[in-house]
């Protein structure tokens, strides 16, 4: 089978590209790329000759490109991760995200749906649910209520799938993940930042109190079940795909501390960001039930792994958190308003 992977330089993106490639050798992976602020093809470093593998430099959102790609490498399956995917970027500016995430769906749809393409797979999030309370989980069935510019964006982006679905017959599935983490993430996110400053033995920002909660799921728990519902998961539906493995911000920044045996007086409380959604947990029992997955990562054993792993990988991302990054980190920490407590 020959894959159209969009988002391939990304963090997610290039590790099922990993994955695949070592556990699919019948599979021909197409990566596609802008390679924007967050697209790093050093991610891909090992692969760039393998035999099933090839790389093409272009923005999904050109509708001309995007269609020599499938066309010339007889695509027939396309695994979309090409997004713009932080919240406090599309807090700062909505404009790119809905160019994107909106707007370079509808091509790639429109552009399967030319070519006569046998699955659509869309990459997308929890965060589409929006908030829970300190109970409950998301299920498949939960209505959408995105409360951020970005998550806003990726909703669109699903009911237009599914919209693809049900008006023109395209065989869309769609799976919605918990918060991942692992190597090769961009260190914007919350664990990789928090590695690497503590690293740096520099402060530590967490938003408010510290007690908003978040679903982790290791990316190659991702992975695998990205690899489920591309072979097995049944046309037109939605599968969420979480770790059951919830932790407060807090809770995690300490635990990395701990790790790298650095003292928590480098935590410094900031002022909360906008809208910033109490709690996300997710209610993955379908693709248990369905596609027979199960995350194989305890959370110790991820959390310590990743740590070693930026650890290791320090040269990656000091080249990463320099030039632009540097000026994107003061935007989002450097006026914000420290808090007691």
């Amino acid at each position: 089978m020959n894959i159209l992977i969009t988002g391939g330089a990304g963090f997610i993106g290039s590790n099922f590209i990993h994955f695949v490639l070592q556990k699919r050798p019948e599979v021909r992976v197409v990566n596609v790329d802008k390679l924007t602020y967050a697209g790093n093809l050093e991610n891909l470093e090992g692969i760039q000759n393998h035999p099933n593998y090839s790389f093409e430099k272009t923005d999904i959102c050109d509708h001309q490109a995007i269609e020599r790609v499938v066309e010339e490498h007889a695509i027939e399956a396309i695994v979309n991760f090409a997004a713009e995917s932080h919240v406090d970027r599309s807090i700062m500016g909505s404009a790119e995200f809905i160019r994107t995430n909106v707007s370079g769906t509808q091509v790639l749809l429109d552009v399967a749906r030319k070519s006569g393409i046998t699955r659509f797979l869309q990459i997308s999030t929890d965060e589409v649910y929006g908030s829970l309370g300190e109970s409950g989980l998301f299920t498949e069935q939960t209505p959408l209520h995105p409360n951020s510019p970005y998550s806003a964006s990726k909703a669109a982006a699903d009911l237009l799938a599914l919209a693809y679905h049900h008006t023109f017959s395209l065989p869309v599935v769609i799976t919605r993940c918990s918060n991942n983490y692992g190597p090769y993430q961009f260190p914007e996110k919350l664990i990789p930042l928090m590695i690497a400053n503590a690293l740096n033995d520099k402060s530590l920002p967490v938003y408010g109190d510290g007690k908003n909660v978040r679903d982790w799921l290791h990316v190659q728990d991702h992975c695998s079940a990205i690899d489920s519902v591309l072979r097995e998961g049944e046309i037109g539906q939605v599968y969420n795909v979480g770790g059951n493995n919830e932790w407060a911000n807090i809770d995690i920044v300490k635990l990395v501390l701990k790790l790298l045996g650095k003292p928590e007086s480098l935590i410094t409380f900031v002022q909360d960001r906008p809208g910033h959604d109490r709690r996300y947990a997710i209610d993955s029992s379908k693709i248990r039930r369905e596609l027979k997955w199960e995350p194989e990562y305890t959370f110790e054993r991820g959390i310590r792994e990743t740590v070693e792993w930026y650890r290791e990988h320090r040269s990656w991302w000091e080249n990463i958190m320099s030039g632009e990054y540097q000026e994107y980190y003061k935007r989002m920490y450097g006026g914000r308003k420290k808090l007691v407590g």
